[in-house]
């Protein structure tokens, strides 16, 4: 038997067991070329159009009197003296707070994880940086399938447990804020 004989036959023999091929359909990762592209499992990516606003107002005011009058006579044989002591207090205070903030961007996030009924946890954070100033977005939740639109998107006040956070830092946020003297008296209660 020729050599080359003897080792097709070899190569015959040995090759089911070094050859292995996969199977190219996954049930669970199935999509059919029709079917939309939302976001529904781990890893898929969605866009959330950020559209919050609020408003809140707050009005107190306190007025309190108080008043006391004590009164003694002494009366003596030659004159006639009385002697009276008042103590009085008065307070008018009040105050008013009022605040509005409006928060408008999208976000992309990825599906973290998938619960038993089927709402998609998702979790995201954008980040831009313009002239020095940073701005960031975090955005966490969970959101429902049939809340998602046919763009893959899906508005943030569909999203329940939502946390979303809007943090600046650079010149324009570090001058927002109080100074350390500022801080310290506030802390001291002396303003």
């Amino acid at each position: 038997m020729p050599i080359y004989k003897l080792t097709m036959l070899i190569l015959v023999i040995l090759l089911p067991q070094f050859g292995y091929a996969e199977n190219l359909y996954k049930a669970d990762r199935y999509r059919a070329l029709t079917s939309d592209r939302r976001a529904y499992q781990v890893g898929d990516i969605l866009t959330v159009l950020v559209l919050e606003n609020s408003s809140a107002t707050a009005t107190s005011g306190t007025n309190t009197d108080k008043s006391n009058d004590t009164g003694i006579r002494f009366l003596s044989p030659n004159s006639q003296k009385s002697y009276a002591l008042g103590l009085e207090e008065g307070f008018d205070g009040g105050g008013r707070i009022a605040r509005t903030g409006k928060l408008l961007a999208q976000i992309s996030v990825s599906v973290q994880s998938v619960t038993a009924t089927g709402d998609l946890q998702v979790k995201g954070e954008q980040m831009i940086e313009i002239n020095g100033e940073k701005q960031a977005i975090n955005l966490e939740g969970r959101v429902r399938p049939r809340d998602i639109d046919e763009q893959n998107t899906v508005a943030s006040s569909r999203i329940a447990d939502a946390k979303i956070t809007y943090i600046g830092d650079g010149i324009l946020a570090e001058s927002q804020r109080k100074g350390w003297l500022s801080r310290l008296v506030s802390m001291l209660g002396l303003l």
